[in-house]
């Protein structure tokens, strides 16, 4: 395996261990967050990381927001990449939110598609 590939594929570990440790902690502390993705292209990284956040219901994100809790896991998902080393400049440029029911409405469902086209 080449050193670039290696390179790719620690940075995507870290990047999956740091974000699953967000999503577990989120579940329990934002009202209707139930998961996250990420994708990235790792030739342009960080700055390439997309992370969606989705909620059940879009009111679900609208009261988050209310809430700030919008803010708390954008902070919740700077830290915990930067204990993994990666630093993202704008946060608010990398995350996203979403929901299954936006989803749902508009793409009967199907994720990969959705998120294809939507970032």
């Amino acid at each position: 395996m080449s050193s670039a590939k290696s390179t790719v594929k620690k940075l995507d570990e870290n990047t999956i261990k740091a974000l699953t440790k967000v999503c577990e902690i989120g579940k329990q502390k934002v009202k209707g967050f139930d998961w996250l993705t990420h994708s990235a292209d790792y030739s342009n990284f960080p700055s390439s990381l997309v992370i969606t956040c989705v909620f059940i219901t879009e009111q679900q994100i609208s009261d988050a927001k209310e809430q700030q809790q919008d803010a708390y896991l954008r902070k919740l998902i700077h830290q915990h990449l930067l204990k993994v080393g990666i630093l993202l400049k704008n946060p608010k440029q990398n995350v996203f939110f979403d929901s299954e029911e936006a989803c749902q409405l508009s793409h009967q469902g199907n994720w990969d598609k959705r998120l294809t086209l939507l970032h």
